[in-house]
């Protein structure tokens, strides 16, 4: 008789998820399934709002990554208002960025995914969490940690507006410059970030390439897949966070696509299955095969790990050191093993701190110039970023009066969920034989989901198929006096 395991709730991320496992009578893995119950509905209820409303409205789908969504609500505006914003509002916009990116991964490293390594994927759960890494690397650390956030969000308010869901991003620009006061205090936190950025490597180096059971396990069958990947270049095929060109290769690391954002809808379609809220992207020109990897199906990643294979280097000096490190050490390019993720994430976090460095430096920074007003009649704007969890895509279309007529939204870990699924699967499938499952073993197969840092809330936008519902009164005893349900069998 087949039997059911289900890890509800799954644990550190953003939003909720559950796994659903089924085994056959030798107590192997048949099927599994990755369900997301949640629905936010953002692409719906933004219709007939006036479009300016979306940098400040569709920071609310997230409280993790606000910013990656003002951005790209920002940058869709521009198009839409056919407005291209000044210089110096470009790279003030690129600066805050860079700042959420450090305080962004500098979470995932060390609360979520980081207990995995640091206590270890055998734990306690009680253990595997921000206190329990803190035990292991020492207060002194675990406050570099929280100092590095806090700081960090201060650079944030200071240019954003706000510490969490920013509201300075505008059609054409930012609502306001810096002064030289506060151009000097972010100067010093990004110097700051780049000691942080170099030392966190220096943990992982300690913590998990110096141990040959972790590594290991990253290099395992367990946690590899061969996909496309994605990732946000420049134009020397660099990676980039806040502008450039989408480029794709495939999973022996050629260039299989290299488009602007505003062309998404002629390389990337959707599909849907019914168990979800949660689609499924993929390649056009190779098409959706369902769970499987490989050039043949359409399949891709779009992660930190995705977007150094999908690149040619990193555009920063110490960044581009710890890029060679990274693909010497694990074989060269490209990387399908998913756990490397987390090692891909700081070298990304290095590079945030060195580009955020840069723009603090940059004599054209406090330009009071940091705005051009719109005067066109709007139509279509898409902007695109790298959010943390992968490539984020806005999609807009108004009537003459600004006032929305249809919204798109394609998050990184939408775009991410086909490969999150293929990776539960897998991992399942080579960890439970036999019926015998433990805690431990429960936990490693949520690493597999873990490492592409997934934000559900973000996800979820329109409404696939019906929302279930069931509504059942009791009376003071306890019985059923009424049910009220829909779609629930």
């Amino acid at each position: 008789m087949t039997k059911r395991i289900t890890i509800d709730p799954i644990t550190r991320l953003e939003g909720h998820g559950k796994i659903e496992i089924f085994l056959n009578e030798a107590g192997n893995v048949a099927n599994t399934y990755f369900q997301i119950p949640e629905l936010r509905g953002f692409e719906v209820f933004c219709l007939g709002r006036p479009a300016e409303e979306m940098p400040r409205l569709t920071n609310r789908i997230c409280g993790v990554c606000p910013e990656a969504h003002h951005m790209a609500a920002s940058k869709a505006l521009d198009m839409l208002f056919h407005v291209d914003p000044p210089p110096a509002a470009k790279k003030l916009r690129e600066l805050f960025y860079s700042a959420f990116y450090v305080t962004d991964h500098t979470t995932h490293f060390y609360a979520l995914g980081g207990p995995d390594f640091v206590v270890g994927p055998d734990a306690p759960p009680g253990q595997r969490n921000i206190l329990g890494v803190v035990s292991v690397v020492g207060a002194e650390a675990g406050l570099k940690v929280i100092n590095t956030r806090k700081k960090n969000h201060e650079v944030i308010k200071i240019i954003g507006g706000r510490a969490v869901h920013p509201v300075s991003g505008l059609p054409g620009g930012m609502s306001k410059a810096i002064n030289e006061e506060e151009r000097q205090f972010i100067e010093q936190v990004a110097r700051e970030n780049v000691e942080f950025g170099l030392w966190s490597l220096d943990v992982f180096s300690d913590i998990v390439l110096k141990n040959t059971d972790y590594v290991d396990l990253i290099v395992g069958d367990i946690y590899t897949q061969r996909t496309y990947y994605m990732g946000l270049v420049d134009a020397n095929n660099r990676v980039n966070f806040y502008d450039g060109m989408i480029r794709v290769v495939d999973p022996d690391g050629k260039e299989f696509a290299k488009y602007a954002p505003k062309d998404y809808c002629d390389h990337i379609d959707e599909h849907v299955e019914p168990y979800s809220y949660l689609k499924y992207p993929y390649l056009k020109k190779v098409g959706w095969k369902g769970f499987v990897d490989g050039k043949d199906s359409g399949m891709y990643a779009c992660t930190p790990l995705s977007r150094l294979n999908a690149a040619d280097g990193m555009a920063t000096p110490h960044a581009q050191e710890a890029y060679e490190k990274f693909y010497a050490t694990l074989g060269g390019k490209p990387v399908h093993h998913t756990l490397a993720t987390h090692w891909a994430r700081l070298v990304e976090l290095l590079y945030a701190a060195e580009r955020m460095l840069e723009l603090a430096t940059d004599p054209e920074i406090t330009s009071p110039d940091v705005r051009a007003i719109p005067t066109e009649i709007p139509t279509v704007g898409i902007g695109t970023v790298e959010a943390p969890r992968g490539t984020l895509t806005h999609h807009y279309e108004t009537d003459a009066n600004g006032i929305l007529t249809k919204v798109n939204l394609i998050v990184g870990t939408t775009n991410n969920n086909a490969p999150i699924t293929l990776s539960i699967k897998k991992a399942a499938k080579a960890l439970i034989q036999g019926g015998e499952v433990n805690n431990g073993i429960l936990n490693k197969i949520e690493m597999a989901f873990r490492s592409y840092d997934p934000c559900f809330s973000c996800a979820t936008h329109s409404l696939p198929g019906q929302m279930p519902l069931e509504v059942i009164i009791r009376d003071a005893a306890g019985n059923i006096y009424q049910r009220h349900a829909q779609y629930v069998d």
